[in-house]
């Protein structure tokens, strides 16, 4: 038994990882993309949350995560790649 929990801890811990990476690569795409855009703060809310609304349709389509779960990961996604984007705009 201790070995399969190593192995999930293991398995966690590299999905995290992955994980970070990830949002790590989409704040890069997205702040190139909104770089000297001039959006004011209620267009760039506007955008967080339409983001987050895509994504948690898109991903809620098949069934198999509940809604409030999704709805959870997605906003704690977006948040992340949200505050990665505006600390980047912030610096240049």
């Amino acid at each position: 038994m201790p070995s399969r929990l190593a192995d999930l801890i293991r398995r966690a811990r590299r999905l995290a990882t992955e994980r970070d990476r990830m949002v790590d690569a989409l704040a890069a795409e997205w702040a190139r993309a909104l770089r000297g855009q001039r959006l004011s703060a209620t267009d760039l809310d506007e955008l967080w949350a339409g983001l987050t609304e895509e994504a948690v349709r898109r991903l809620g389509k098949s069934g198999k995560v509940p809604a409030p779960a999704l709805r959870l990961e997605a906003a704690d996604v977006i948040t992340k790649v949200r505050e990665r984007v505006e600390a980047t705009l912030g610096e240049g």
